[in-house]
């Protein structure tokens, strides 16, 4: 009888091919970037994923600033951790080897969510009802997102927050108690931000929200494909 040839399973080498997980991170901070100008510049002044800034504009809001909005703002932070517990949930099911498996499926979440918006710029623009639909689906990407990076736990990647990382960029500078030895990373996630932020303004501006949603969508889209677990 012929012998079986034996099955040959995948190098260790190819899971671990694709884009390190730093550069990832850093792109989706320019996500974040783009999805909180259309937020607060497109959408009543709202964040959608710095909820740190959702917190002080709801005080704003509730004691009747001009140009905010609870309703508004309760929706994006209501969004924002329905999709956080989501994402909860999808890390505590999925760990350890497939992590990189757990990060491609949250950035193709993100990015079906964040397209359904950019649609729904393009098709519905003005009509009744569409601010709170692009509020609603940009929060839900935006926890779902935080939590998986949560749980990734790559310093002072958050993607969202740049607080610790502007503290940890001047503490542990050679002006400060340290040595600067990841500095270059903390202001990478600050330029990315900043760069981010720039992009999505000036699309908002000048060609309204579809556009940037759009590109925020294929961004993420992207990024789900090219991902992987290297550090």
């Amino acid at each position: 009888m012929p012998t079986p040839k034996p099955t040959t399973a995948p190098a260790p080498g190819l899971l671990r091919r694709g884009m390190r997980l730093p550069l990832v991170l850093l792109v989706l901070t320019v996500v974040s970037g783009l999805i909180d100008a259309v937020g607060y510049l497109g959408l009543g002044r709202v964040f959608t994923a710095n909820m740190t800034g959702n917190v002080i504009v709801l005080g704003f809001a509730a004691v009747g600033a001009p140009g905010f909005s609870v309703p508004l703002t309760a929706t994006s932070l209501g969004c924002f951790l329905l999709g956080a517990a989501a994402g909860g949930r999808l890390t505590a099911r999925v760990r350890g080897a497939a992590r990189p498996r757990r990060t491609r499926q949250t950035l193709a979440a993100e990015a079906v969510l964040v397209g359904a918006a950019a649609a729904i710029a393009f098709a519905r623009p003005g009509e009744p009802g569409v601010r709170y639909a692009l509020i609603a689906l940009t929060a839900l990407a935006m926890g779902l997102r935080n939590a998986t990076v949560r749980a990734l736990g790559v310093p002072d990647l958050t993607t969202t927050v740049l607080t610790m990382t502007l503290t940890g960029l001047a503490a542990e500078s050679r002006l400060g108690s340290g040595t600067g030895r990841r500095s270059p990373r903390r202001a990478a996630a600050v330029l990315a931000m900043f760069g981010g932020a720039c992009l999505g303004a000036w699309l908002v501006l000048h060609h309204g929200l579809g556009i940037p949603l759009l590109l925020a969508a294929l961004v993420s889209a992207a990024l789900a494909a090219l991902a992987s677990d290297r550090d």
